[in-house]
């Protein structure tokens, strides 16, 4: 596992931005670019690889998969969405045991009842407390090394109440979550309460077009959490992107690269490192 200083991020406190991955371009981009950590979205890897949207399609071997591509292709610690585990206690253990040996140095697991659905869709349930609690503890048992952290997500907020939410999360912290996770939060009030409440590191969830208010990383910093996620500004970004690009080549009937719309061929090929493989390919001739 690549050292992993995402405990020393998050303890920070200083609202460092973690961009979602959903391939390992995706994943090469945000570390080129030099974000500290990145994300490997659950949703995102639904929505790009079938297609579908995030209501628990994808299951442990999906995501172990990019996990590990993602692994191979970069060097920043690796937050990995690993929903609800994908069962019970039991099924924490393995799928803790399965994403750390591919390359995760955080895992992030839900309290929703199975399947699950993106956060800030309509109609979410939860399992109980007592419960969740449980595969907390599954997941801090399973990990080989400590320094693989385990984020707690309660979706509770939207199906319990902020309250509920809150007293959920402190009880996931009891339970041994390195990170805590209050997902669908609606108010300025609550977001600013969050860090006043819960004493453990926090990431807080910026949802383009989401529930929850839109703040600066900067004033999350000052406010207390560790981590703001943008688990799919790329994925949005990028099918923006092509649907801009391909109308044009549509409308036009051509598509040049200085139109504005695509990455020079240049930039494709150095973003993938083709002169490492060339290099290489020299040495062994």
């Amino acid at each position: 596992m690549v050292s992993n200083n995402l405990k020393d991020l998050v303890n920070a406190k200083r609202g460092i931005i973690v961009p979602g991955a959903f391939n390992a371009l995706s994943a090469k981009i945000i570390a080129d670019l030099g974000y500290e950590a990145i994300y490997i979205t659950g949703a995102g890897v639904t929505n790009m690889h079938f297609a579908m949207p995030d209501l628990g399609f994808i299951g442990l071997s999906d995501i172990a998969e990019q996990t590990r591509r993602i692994r191979d292709a970069v060097d920043v610690p690796l937050i990995v969405d690993a929903d609800t585990g994908f069962g019970n206690a039991l099924n924490v253990y393995h799928s803790v045991r399965t994403l750390e040996s591919a390359g995760a140095n955080a895992i992030q697991l839900e309290d929703q009842v199975a399947p699950k659905r993106c956060g800030h869709f309509q109609g979410k349930q939860v399992i109980s407390t007592e419960e969740a609690v449980s595969k907390i503890k599954a997941a801090v048992d399973a990990r080989r090394n400590e320094d693989c952290l385990i984020m707690a997500r309660t979706d509770a907020a939207a199906v319990e109440g902020f309250e509920a939410a809150v007293e959920r999360a402190n009880r996931y912290a009891e339970a041994g979550a390195d990170i805590l996770f209050v997902e669908a939060v609606t108010s300025q009030e609550q977001i600013e309460a969050l860090p006043q409440r819960i004493a453990a590191p926090q990431l807080i969830n910026m949802v383009i077009g989401g529930q929850t208010p839109i703040f600066d990383a900067q004033q999350l910093g000052d406010l207390g959490f560790g981590i703001v996620l943008y688990a799919n500004a790329a994925l949005q970004a990028a099918v923006h992107g092509m649907q801009t690009a391909l109308t044009q080549l549509r409308d036009e009937k051509t598509l040049l690269e200085d139109s504005g719309l695509v990455a020079s061929f240049a930039e494709r090929q150095r973003v993938v490192n083709k002169a490492h493989w060339d290099a290489l390919e020299k040495s062994y001739r």
